[in-house]
């Protein structure tokens, strides 16, 4: 095994990292792995995951906690609704989706992102994490590294996996490619206690998503583990939107103005979602890494997840792909075929590269198709044929 003996670290606690800590601990790896979170309850996590069964539940079998995902996913939370700007419905799932077929490349189950992460913490041993690690800058040190944190506070390290997401701070070490603006935006906000805050948008959710596309621009939401809902406004924009467009983004009023005024052609029942939700609005433009990047593999470092390939959320692959990362990068870091540890690390990030570009391109073409012209037809028709091959198997 070629990090017998070998102090691990990981830098970044999102699903990725704890993977990867997680399968490494179950080979007899020394993993610490170092999250800026001041602790395990400092941050609000995200809209919920649907995890493939070809990647995010492949790796949580290899992890042994498949009965634990089993025990928290959102059942029925994948049941789909796509509608026009009108709220009016052409395509609902909702009656004939299994609520459970676990097995079926098509069934793609979802979980909250605070449910995922607590299993995987849970799973590892004690005193692994190390909270409150805000990584500033490594230097090497004899054969390893020492890594310094924005809490005065260093680490030695003998390998270094970078986990720590699209504005990773150890990417620069390994490449200097950068990623590129898709050309997309998405406004994200959030509604606690959406039965009673938002009860129109609610009631149509009706426990699943929804995807609404109409004149270029999309609305798609769903509901969280405590029935809060997750939405993103999606449209086309310059790069700078986000900072020059002069909205007060704690500003409900003026976010509710901009919508009225952006998606002109839409009902006011999606009002109610600006209306009520909580601020401040989180404006996030979308960036890809070029599918085509390479580097030359480093003995002692390397990356996973969106440090590694940042891509599009429209596909649903970023935290799968992170997640077949850890799995992929536990059996080469461990397996006896390779004479050194960067010998494992090359043949692991050609892997990577490969299957990353194919999710990316993927991403960036669905977005661009969700963002045209006609995006409610081709998005019918692209569900219209996951649902028949669903049918046939």
């Amino acid at each position: 095994m070629t990090i017998q003996n070998k102090q691990i670290a990981i830098v970044g606690g999102g699903p990725g990292g704890l993977t990867l800590a997680r399968l490494l601990q179950l080979k007899g790896a020394n993993v610490k792995l170092h999250e800026r979170d001041f602790n395990k309850e400092a941050r609000v996590q995200g809209s919920p995951l649907d995890l493939h069964d070809e990647s995010g539940l492949a790796a949580i079998r290899k992890a042994n906690l498949f009965d634990e995902f089993k025990k928290n996913f959102l059942r029925g939370a994948d049941k789909m609704l796509i509608v026009n700007e009108r709220a009016e419905i052409f395509f609902s799932n909702h009656k004939t989706k299994p609520v459970e077929d676990f097995g079926s490349i098509y069934f793609r189950p979802e979980i909250d992102r605070g449910s995922l992460r607590k299993i995987l913490l849970e799973s590892l041993q004690p005193e692994t994490v190390v909270w409150d690690s805000h990584f500033t800058s490594m230097e090497q040190q004899n054969e390893g590294w020492l890594l310094h944190f924005k809490n005065d506070s260093s680490a030695h390290a003998d390998i270094v996996i970078a986990a720590d997401g699209a504005n990773s701070k150890i990417r620069p070490y390994i490449t200097d490619i950068k990623p590129f603006y898709s050309g997309v935006t998405m406004l994200e906000g959030n509604v606690y206690d959406a039965e009673k805050a938002t009860p129109h948008i609610y009631k149509l959710l009706n426990g699943g998503k929804i995807m609404a596309f109409g004149n270029t621009k999309n609305l798609l939401m769903g509901l969280k583990e405590k029935r809060d809902i997750g939405f993103y406004a999606s449209f086309k924009a310059d790069e700078n939107w986000a900072v020059n467009n002069g909205l007060d983004y704690d500003d409900k009023t003026q976010l509710l103005d901009w919508f009225k005024k952006e998606y002109s052609e839409w009902s006011s029942i999606w009002y109610e979602l600006f209306e009520n939700a909580a601020t401040p609005f989180v404006p996030r433009p979308i960036y890809c890494m070029p599918l085509n990047q390479s580097w030359k593999a480093m003995p002692n470092l390397t990356m996973l997840g969106d440090a590694a390939h940042v891509m599009p959320p429209f596909a649903g692959e970023g935290a799968n792909v992170a997640m077949l990362d850890a799995l992929e990068l536990s059996e080469y870091l461990t397996s006896d075929k390779y004479n050194t540890l960067q010998e494992a690390i090359s043949f692991y990030e050609t892997d990577m590269r490969k299957r990353a570009a194919m999710a990316a391109q993927e991403s960036l073409e669905n977005g661009e198709q969700m963002h045209s012209e006609d995006a409610l037809k081709k998005m019918l028709d692209m569900f219209s044929r996951h649902q028949k091959l669903t049918n046939i198997q």
